[in-house]
């Protein structure tokens, strides 16, 4: 199922968003990403946290570089919940990023290999086989609480309206 492309634009250019998205109040859906190590991570892996999945294009741009950096280091104060970084980026680009940056909170995988994550819940943006920007909250009960996709992927998403969702489940 695709959106409308004239929602989400990359760099000022439309695209389009493939996949059903995800919408507060249902039901978390699982997924399969790929972690550092080449070995399958899923979401169902931290049932019973609540989850702050952080998505991007690719950690080789500064936007998602600051992204990433920052949901690791809130990570650290919010031991009752995990944060997912997830991106199209090869494992190995992504271990080496995370070896030279410190990040060492959130676990960064990779949906390179099947696009699940992006597919599932509407992220992947089909001219590019990268993800959209955006962050997805899951409480403890598999429910989808807080979902923002950026408008424009090149800009920021909302850290403190999620940051705050979060902290009211913890």
């Amino acid at each position: 199922m695709k959106r409308n492309p004239n929602l989400v634009t990359f760099a000022g250019n439309p695209v389009t968003i493939r996949g059903r998205q995800v919408v507060v109040g249902n039901p978390a859906k699982n997924f399969v990403a790929i972690g550092n190590d080449l070995k399958p991570v899923s979401l169902s892996d931290f049932k019973g946290m609540v989850r702050i999945i952080s998505a991007m294009p690719s950690v080789d741009t500064g936007v998602c570089a600051a992204q990433t950096r920052r949901f690791n280091q809130e990570a650290a104060s919010l031991p009752q919940a995990q944060v997912i970084s997830i991106s199209c980026d090869l494992p190995f680009a992504q271990k080496r990023f995370c070896a030279s940056e410190g990040i060492d909170k959130a676990i960064v995988v990779s949906d390179h290999k099947d696009t699940d994550f992006g597919v599932k819940y509407g992220f992947l943006i089909e001219e590019f086989r990268l993800l959209a920007r955006g962050i997805v909250v899951i409480d403890k009960d598999d429910t989808v609480k807080y979902v923002e996709i950026v408008k424009e992927i090149t800009d920021h998403p909302d850290y403190d309206k999620a940051l705050a969702v979060v902290k009211s489940l913890v």
